[in-house]
């Protein structure tokens, strides 16, 4: 497996030989949620050297019905040939397109406690076109340092920030009873969107900002309750 692929020149390359995909109005939720599954499985055959894969054997791979892969492409235009299957490097670069991994998106995290520390380390922002610019904190003794080669600014600077830098995204890792005021100032500041770690839920702000709510615990209880009904079934076998 090579570890080594430029993902951003695979990107780059279609891009350049091809126009830009078009998605058919109101693609389904469930649709949108299904993409970066094929982003990442994509990802994976590139770096195995697949070039190129039917709908059949991407169905094997993700255990998604190789007619619902071929519903969730059709909203964008198809991608197949038939006969041939999908170019492995072609589709990956559609679906990046799609979510927009070569939009340059501009990130920022308000929160520099445990959570936002270990964000700020992650790789998967730049693995998803997202750089992170700058992280904030209301803590005197958080401010100026430095996290990931990440600064982190005082929430006071939050503002002027915004005036001087384009800001798309805000992580937000702070405390919950915080998270309606930060909204608000993100919606004067004019940024896009919120991803939303702080367990309040955010909606109804401003048809602008879009928001996704992540709740870790939800994914954590639906664990749970497939060891549960496992664990009563073996005990109903007993």
């Amino acid at each position: 497996m090579n570890n080594d692929i430029d993902f951003e020149k695979v990107i780059n390359e279609v891009a350049a030989d091809t126009s830009p995909a078009t998605p058919k109005p109101n693609v389904s939720k469930a649709v949108v949620k299904r993409l970066p599954r094929y982003f990442r499985y994509l990802r994976e055959l590139i770096r195995a050297g697949k070039m190129r894969i039917s709908s059949e054997e991407l169905s094997r791979l993700m255990n998604v019905t190789a007619s619902q892969i071929r519903q969730d492409f059709n909203c964008f235009g198809g991608f197949g040939q038939q006969g041939y299957g999908y170019n492995v490097k072609y589709l990956y670069a559609k679906i990046s397109e799609i979510l927009g991994v070569n939009s340059n998106f501009r990130a920022v995290i308000i929160g520099a406690g445990n959570l936002g520390r270990a964000l700020a380390r992650n790789p998967m922002f730049t693995k998803r076109g997202v750089s992170v610019v700058a992280m904030f904190d209301v803590d005197p003794a958080v401010v100026d340092s430095t996290v990931g080669g990440i600064k982190v600014y005082s929430m006071s600077e939050f503002d002027a920030f915004c005036q001087e830098n384009a800001v798309d995204i805000a992580v937000l890792t702070l405390p919950k009873e915080n998270a309606v005021d930060i909204a608000e100032r993100l919606v004067a500041n004019g940024v896009g969107g919120v991803w939303n770690f702080t367990g309040r839920e955010l909606e109804g702000f401003s048809h602008k900002l879009k928001i996704e709510n992540v709740h870790l615990g939800d994914s954590l209880m639906t664990l749970c309750y497939e060891l549960n009904m496992e664990r009563e079934k073996e005990n109903g076998d007993a």
